[in-house]
């Protein structure tokens, strides 16, 4: 039997193959075509007999297909990467075709209408944004115009995957050799080490870098060589563009045209204005005026902090400063100034140490044991398996887990879905999630030592888990993060990094690699001190990303590579306050807003921060591990899923609409 049809708990990660992948995911949807078809033609549809069936049906297509992408993301290969193409041509012809069947839509909607003051709310919820999807599939468009609408829907899928696999390929296509020690000089010792072992392997002396995500943020940070820095800053920000070492190699300036293009066309097939607008329809902010106006009050309270800024980093260097001196030079005045360096950190947070905090901290704020299972397959050496369980041993999830930079792998970090807690037609399954990130990998004689701003990373990331994990939503529509609008699904990951910043919380995630003895409270008070450094240069650069993805979806006129720099050089002068070198073509690595989920919706950092740093202002007035305001936060956002009015929900935790004030204090800025 193919591996990927098992209905088991979990995917048998050690037994699927590529060539499985196309025929699973293929035979799943023939079926859910033939059952939906028996759904239907039995009539007299209720929420027990059409809706929970087919939330049972979809799901089971999701569990079908997550571990096909998840492994093109964690071990990427040619044999992989087709397998997941076809796979997504077909997914999207299916949903498509779904998404725009009319007796489906007048199912649902009836069923509302009779039985919706009767159902839960989270029931109310899954009716409620299925109807809103049906119309943004354009189930009530004319033939001609449906079939456009899935012909874009399919052609934009292959050109998203398509642009990802272009950053990726070129990533991969860089290397830089060095046989002069020398000119390593400044670049952390477990770099340099993990230099000299890719380098033995390929059968030669000295160091062999690549332009993994740990090397490059430790090249540009650390490296006193200005010309190496500047070749790995300019061979970054020209991933898959045709500018840079691999100039027109991989080059995602069409691809990125025509992503813009199709974007607008869907747009205007259902009735929008824009991209922008389209995006809104899911989200929590309420129009283009509204996000652009946030986004610009706050650039506007961050953008003199961040010039002041600039200019002292400037006059510490003592010259003017091109944009891969920036993190060198600000590594060096912040260890000045706050006697702190990020890499000498390193060895109080072995990757283990902060794990046991991390599962503590879990523990003590919802009741949640964290144990690592041995005995499931897994694609890597390096992933690990989890199990989550609250107080009466009642298993509420899993969570795989897959933490180290290695070729094949996607940059960055984020959190994917597995299966979706369920409980339909007395049938159960608890969630199951994967956290995957990209810091450097263990030596052969220590676990791997993260940076604190790492920490961070792994803490929100967990926070995303733990949406996922800990919902009490029974339909996997609404359950966990879907059908969370994507402005307020990054709440509970930024809410999560508060943690990592709190000297109550320090402490149990550090203790020095060599000797286990705690941070020494000097230098954690100096870590803390840190967190506002530089804050208004953090700022600007988001709001400059923000403004930037919301601005061109907003511009229906913008449908080029050149229309596409036009655009992001404007917004740089107005936001931004770093001068920017003629060759960077960030846009064409952007994989959150031209591959990710992120599209009109980058503004979601920001926009969530603010949610984050009041809601977080809870625990500063009741206790870091008030367990009451932890059940409290737990209730009303964590378990509720999609299943609620988010803005409601947020008045429910913290008594009142968001406040920014909280997110100026925690960044230095309130006065």
């Amino acid at each position: 039997m193919n591996s990927l049809l098992r209905d088991d708990l979990l995917p048998n990660y050690a037994t699927i193959r590529p060539e499985e992948a196309e025929p699973a995911v293929r035979e799943q949807i023939a079926r859910n075509r033939a059952e939906l078809a028996q759904l239907l033609a039995a009539g007299h549809p209720t929420f027990v007999t059409l809706v929970e069936p087919f939330e049972a049906l979809q799901a089971r297509l999701g569990r079908v297909f997550a571990p096909i992408a998840h492994l093109n993301s964690v071990q990427s290969t040619p044999e992989l990467r087709a397998a997941y193409n076809t796979c997504l041509e077909a997914l999207t012809e299916y949903q498509s075709e779904v998404g725009q069947n009319a007796a489906l839509a007048e199912a649902y909607a009836h069923i509302l209408a009779t039985e919706g003051p009767q159902l839960s709310e989270a029931g109310r919820r899954a009716l409620q944004h299925a109807l809103r999807d049906f119309e943004l599939a354009g189930v009530r468009l004319a033939a001609e115009p449906q079939a456009r609408y899935r012909a874009v829907m399919q052609e934009l899928a292959q050109l998203q995957a398509r642009f990802e696999e272009q950053v990726l390929d070129s990533t991969l296509a860089f290397s830089r050799w060095i046989d002069d020690i020398a000119l390593l000089s400044g670049v952390p010792g477990y770099v340099t080490a993990r230099a000299r072992e890719l380098a033995a392997a390929e059968g030669r002396d000295g160091w062999l870098l690549k332009l993994d995500q740990p090397t490059y943020v430790a090249i540009i940070t650390h490296a006193e060589s200005e010309a190496l820095r500047r070749e790995f800053y300019e061979a970054w920000t020209t991933r898959a563009s045709d500018r840079g070492p691999d100039a027109g190699q991989h080059d995602n300036s069409s691809v990125m045209g025509r992503i813009l293009e199709l974007r607008q066309e869907l747009a205007r097939l259902l009735g929008f204005d824009n991209y922008a607008e389209l995006s809104l329809a899911t989200k929590m902010a309420g129009s283009v005026a509204e996000v652009i106006g946030f986004l610009e009050d706050l650039a506007g309270r961050y953008r003199p902090a961040a010039l002041s800024e600039l200019t002292a980093l400037t006059a510490y260097a003592g010259r003017d400063l091109n944009a891969w001196d920036l993190a060198y030079y600000a590594e060096r005045l912040r260890r000045e100034r706050h006697t702190v360096s990020e890499e000498e950190l390193r060895p109080w947070f072995p990757l283990p140490r902060v794990l046991d905090g991390l599962y503590g901290l879990v523990s003590r704020l919802y009741g949640i044991q964290i144990t690592v299972r041995d005995d499931v397959a897994l694609w890597h050496p390096d992933a690990r398996y989890l199990e989550l369980r609250d107080a009466s041993d009642r298993l509420v999830g899993g969570l795989y887990t897959d933490y180290y930079a290695r070729d094949g792998k996607r940059a960055g970090a984020w959190m994917g879905e597995i299966t979706n807690r369920q409980m339909l037609s007395g049938k159960h399954r608890v969630p199951i999630a994967n956290v995957v990130c990209n810091f450097s990998p263990p030596s052969h004689d220590q676990p791997a030592l993260l940076r604190h701003s790492d920490v961070v990373t792994l803490f929100h990331e967990f926070g995303h888990a733990l949406h996922h994990l800990l919902t009490e939503v029974d339909y996997p529509s609404v359950a966990g993060i879907n059908g969370v609008p994507w402005d307020v699904v990054e709440l509970p990951s930024q809410m999560m990094e508060q943690w990592a910043w709190r000297e109550e919380v320090l402490p149990l995630v550090s203790a020095h690699v060599a000797d286990h003895t705690p941070l020494p409270t000097d230098r954690l008070q100096r870590l803390l001190g840190s967190r506002t450094f530089h804050a208004g240069l953090a700022a600007v650069r988001q709001l400059e990303f923000a403004l930037f993805d919301f601005r061109l979806h907003a511009d229906r006129r913008i449908t080029t590579a050149d229309g596409v720099q036009a655009l992001l050089d404007e917004v740089r002068a107005t936001v931004g306050v770093v001068t920017t070198p003629a060759f960077n073509r960030f846009q064409h690595g952007f994989t959150h807003i031209f591959s990710g989920g992120y599209s009109a919706g980058y503004y979601s950092y920001k926009w969530a921060e603010v949610l984050a740093a009041d809601a977080f202002a809870a625990f500063e007035e009741a206790g870091v591990f008030d367990e009451g305001t932890a059940s409290r936060f737990k209730r009303t956002i964590l378990a509720r899923g999609g299943a609620c009015d988010h803005m409601q929900a947020f008045i429910e935790f913290r008594g009142h609409k968001p406040d920014v004030q909280p997110l100026l204090r925690q960044d230095g800025l309130a006065a």
